[in-house]
């Protein structure tokens, strides 16, 4: 147990490191993400080292359970890839714009505007893609009407990770603990509705309590929408992903695993664009832009993550840590310690550990404590999930300097008390 146990913390904290220190390397004008190296190197040293044999690694990855990492990998890629092609197509730029345009010169207006038209978007989408979509949109903006960027920054960033909580498809996290315990998308929505709910007005309200003097400062010039979406692409996706999610939905009485149904959602856009583009002697290069987008790196980082929990659940320590939140109630004890965990492990890898953790729990509140603690971590440091680090990198690039501290005070004042909210509203659950 010594052994794997001091792996993993080694693991974990070499992550945090290397998030702080040098999260990405330039490789041929291009910025490549390699965050995922100490997971590799704790599962290789973990293997080598007889913790896990490679037999049981293999049975592991390829189990034919909702929990395999194959299967959880292929739904997020799915989804993550129509999510990319509607933004490549302009649709999220283009919703985005009106809806901003809109506000006309009130910067309240346009607060709460921003901050609907995330909630929004991340109900029908992801999270990670959403932040990746604003972000740079919000600083080119904010720049031209010469207003402070941090209430838009922040409003979007918060926005997109409380209301990813609402359907299994808002985040990777949601997807891996609700798979893992067989829940379907109907069963999870009508648990997650009211704690995301609270929590969405509690984030609204902290937010505003933060930011409104910055607010009350009048907008310097009022925004026209620019964006040309490509709209027989975006027919495509809107038609695709709407198909996917009603069939997600409706996958537990259709009896269809969810990896297969986004799988074949994306190879079918994938086939229908590239017929259309060919018809009209077009070029691929939405398809190419497409793929060049996906965050691969997530693979090496779950299979990774993965077989180091492997490791932890072989030798005890998964096991201890259920008995020790077993003397404890039950939603805020999972809620709250999966909510710190992710903000020392990440919240991807600290669902892949809950899940397990959650398996031998009595019922099924703690998983839904554990999904909350996954999403709202994601804004009380940088490190509480991959789109946090992404943001960060985001801001820098686009010459916005934001420290860890800064973060995290804006961050916790807001998380704290929507955790709070969206636990209640899970203790209020029949579940």
């Amino acid at each position: 147990m010594v052994f794997a146990l001091t792996v993993g913390i080694l693991t974990c904290l070499g992550l945090i490191l290397l998030v702080f220190i040098k999260p990405s390397v330039q490789f041929r004008g291009e910025q490549i993400s390699i965050y995922w190296l100490p997971p590799l190197a704790g599962a290789l040293i973990l293997i080598s080292g007889g913790a896990l044999s490679l037999q049981e690694v293999a049975a592991g990855l390829t189990a034919p359970t909702a929990m395999n990492p194959i299967k959880i990998l292929i739904l997020f890629f799915s989804m993550t890839l129509l999510s990319v092609f509607l933004d490549q197509a302009g649709f999220f730029r283009y919703l985005a714009e009106t809806m901003l345009a809109k506000a006309g010169g009130s910067q309240k207006a346009l607060f709460f505007t921003l901050y609907a038209t995330v909630s929004v978007l991340t109900v029908f989408t992801s999270n990670d893609i959403i932040v990746l979509t604003f972000t740079p949109f919000i600083c080119y903006f904010t720049r031209h009407a010469k207003v402070d960027p941090l209430p838009y920054l922040f409003c979007e960033f918060i926005a997109a990770n409380t209301w990813s909580m609402i359907f299994i498809i808002g985040n990777p996290t949601n997807i891996y603990l609700a798979s893992g315990a067989d829940i379907g998308c109907f069963e999870y929505l009508k648990v997650m509705a009211w704690p995301t709910l609270l929590a969405g007005l509690g984030s609204l309200a902290a937010l505003w309590l933060l930011f409104r003097k910055k607010l009350e400062m009048p907008l310097h010039q009022e925004f026209t929408p620019t964006a040309r979406p490509d709209k027989p692409m975006v027919f495509l996706g809107v038609l695709h992903l709407g198909v996917c999610i009603l069939l997600m939905v409706l996958s537990s009485v259709l009896e269809l695993p969810m990896w297969l149904i986004s799988l074949a959602a994306f190879c079918s856009l994938f086939v229908s664009a590239a017929f259309y583009l060919a018809a009209r002697n077009r070029t691929p290069s939405i398809l190419l832009e497409v793929i060049k987008r996906a965050p691969f790196e997530m693979a090496p980082f779950v299979l990774s993550m993965f077989i180091v929990v492997l490791a932890l659940e072989k030798c005890g320590v998964t096991a201890l840590l259920a008995d020790l939140l077993g003397y404890l109630p039950a939603v805020p004890a999972y809620g709250i310690s999966s909510f710190l965990a992710s903000n020392f492990m990440n919240n991807i890898p600290m669902s892949v550990l809950y899940s397990g953790i959650t398996a031998g729990a009595t019922g099924a509140a703690p998983l839904y404590a554990a999904v909350i603690g996954s999403n709202l971590g994601a804004f009380f440091t940088p490190i509480g999930a991959l789109a946090g680090m992404m943001w960060m990198q985001l801001l820098k690039a686009h010459g916005l300097q934001l420290s860890f501290g800064k973060f995290t005070k804006y961050g916790a004042a807001v998380a704290i008390p929507s955790l709070i909210l969206a636990l209640i509203g899970l203790m209020c659950q029949p579940i």
